[in-house]
C-alpha cells in the first residue's frame, strides 16, 4: 500500500533572499531586483524539495512576506497596530488593522502557483490563509461607512476566490492554514469563538461542491515561529471535535510534537468523518534534531492504530519558517527532515 505525505508550506528562505527582502524595504531594491532573488530561491527551492523525493510539493512560500498576510500586501487601508499575537518565548507577532472597506485580497495564492508550476515536475499543493484569520483585521469598534457584515461578506468572497483560483490554477490540492483555531481556545476558553471561525470557513466551504471539498483540506498546529509557538498548552481534546467539523477532505494535524500523541489519536479516532483523510505531521520543525526515518515510521504505524491506513497521510507539524524573516530553522535541516518523513512513511506503508 501506500500512504500519502506531503509538505505543510513554508521552507526558510536563503541569505540572499532574506538580504534582498530587507534591501527592498529600505527603499535600496527595486521590485525587479527582489523579484529576481524570489525566482532564484523559487528555483533552488523546487529542486531541493523534489530531491527529498516527496510525492507533492510546495513553492516554499519564497515569494510569500508571511503564510497570513500574503493576500493584504498593498493594501493602503491599514494601520499596523492590529491584534498582538504573544509566543511562549516572549516574543510577538501583530496583525495590521482594517482602517476602511471595502475589503479586497491585493494578491492571491494562485500566483504563487504558477510560478512554482512553471519549474516543478511534480504536484503542487498550494495554501491559502483561513478567512477566520483574515477576519481578525477588523477593528473592535465598527468602522464609519463599513460595517463588520459587509466586511465579512467581502472576506467570505475574497476567500472563495483565494481557494477556487488556486483549484482553476491546476493544484494538487488546497491547504487552508488555520493555526488561530488553537490560538482562539486560549482567547476564549469557552469555545465561541473557535465555533464562530469554523462557522465563518464553513461559510466559504459551502461555495464548493462535494467533489471540489476532496481536494481542500485544512491545517491545524500550536503556530510556529522562531522555535517557539503561541498555544501548545491548550488542550487538543477541546480542538479536534470542532475542527473535524469543518467541511473539507483533508485535516492536516500537527502530532510529532504533541505532549501526548497517543491522546491526541483518540479524539481524532472518534471525531474524524469518514471522508476525511488525516495527515498526522511526523516531523517537528521547532526541534533542530533531525528524526531518523525509522522514527517516523514508528509515529506512523502509531497512528494507523488509530486511523484506517486508507485515511492515513503524513506531513511535517508546520511550515518550516511561516514569516519570511525567520532563520530559527537552517535550509539544510529543513530538507533533511522531509526527507526523513518520505523515507519513513515509505517503511511504514511497507510493514502495514
Amino acid at each position: 500500500m501506500t500512504i500519502p505525505t506531503e509538505p505543510i508550506g513554508s521552507i526558510p528562505r536563503p541569505g540572499y533572499l532574506i538580504e534582498a527582502l530587507g534591501e527592498h524595504a529600505a527603499g535600496r531594491l527595486d521590485a525587479d531586483g527582489l523579484g529576481e532573488s524570489q525566482e532564484k530561491a523559487l528555483v533552488e527551492t523546487i529542486e531541493r524539495l523534489e530531491a527529498t523525493g516527496s510525492p507533492v510539493i510546495t513553492d516554499g512560500e519564497q515569494g510569500k512576506p508571511s503564510f497570513a498576510t500574503y493576500p493584504l500586501a498593498g493594501l493602503t487601508s491599514l494601520a499596523s497596530d492590529g491584534v498582538v499575537i504573544p509566543f511562549a518565548d516572549g516574543h510577538t507577532r501583530q496583525l495590521p488593522r482594517l482602517t476602511g472597506g471595502p475589503f479586497r485580497y491585493q494578491t492571491y495564492a494562485d500566483s504563487y502557483l504558477h510560478e512554482a508550476k512553471k519549474y516543478a515536475t511534480r504536484p503542487v499543493k498550494q495554501a491559502v490563509i483561513a478567512a477566520s484569520a483574515i477576519s481578525l483585521v477588523y477593528p473592535g469598534e465598527e468602522l464609519a461607512g463599513y460595517d463588520k457584515e459587509r466586511f465579512i461578506a467581502d472576506l467570505v468572497n475574497e476567500a472563495e476566490t483565494d481557494i477556487r483560483r488556486s483549484l482553476d490554477a491546476g493544484a494538487d490540492s488546497v491547504q487552508i492554514d488555520f493555526t488561530e483555531g488553537r490560538l482562539s481556545l486560549k482567547l476564549d476558553p469557552s469555545g465561541g469563538l473557535l465555533k464562530s471561525f469554523v462557522d465563518l470557513n464553513n461559510t466559504v466551504l459551502d461555495r464548493f461542491s462535494e467533489e471540489e471539498r476532496k481536494k481542500i483540506g485544512v491545517h491545524t498546529c500550536p503556530g510556529g515561529d522562531q522555535d517557539s509557538v503561541h498555544s501548545l498548552d491548550v488542550d487538543y481534546a477541546g480542538l479536534l471535535p470542532t475542527l473535524f467539523r469543518l467541511k473539507v477532505g483533508n485535516v492536516y494535524v500537527q502530532l510529532a510534537s504533541e505532549p501526548d500523541p497517543e491522546r491526541a489519536l483518540q479524539v481524532i479516532a472518534e471525531h474524524a468523518r469518514p471522508e476525511q483523510r488525516v495527515f498526522v505531521g511526523v516531523t517537528d520543525p521547532i526541534d533542530p534534531r533531525v528524526e531518523t526515518a525509522e522514527e517516523v515510521r514508528d509515529r506512523v504505524l502509531q497512528a494507523a492504530r488509530y486511523i484506517p491506513p486508507d485515511r492515513l497521510g503524513t506531513c511535517d507539524d508546520c511550515g518550516f519558517s511561516p514569516f519570511a524573516d525567520d532563520t530559527s530553522t537552517s535550509r539544510e535541516i529543513a530538507f533533511a527532515k522531509i526527507a526523513a518523513r518520505v523515507e519513513g512513511t515509505r517503511l511504514a506503508a511497507e510493514s502495514l
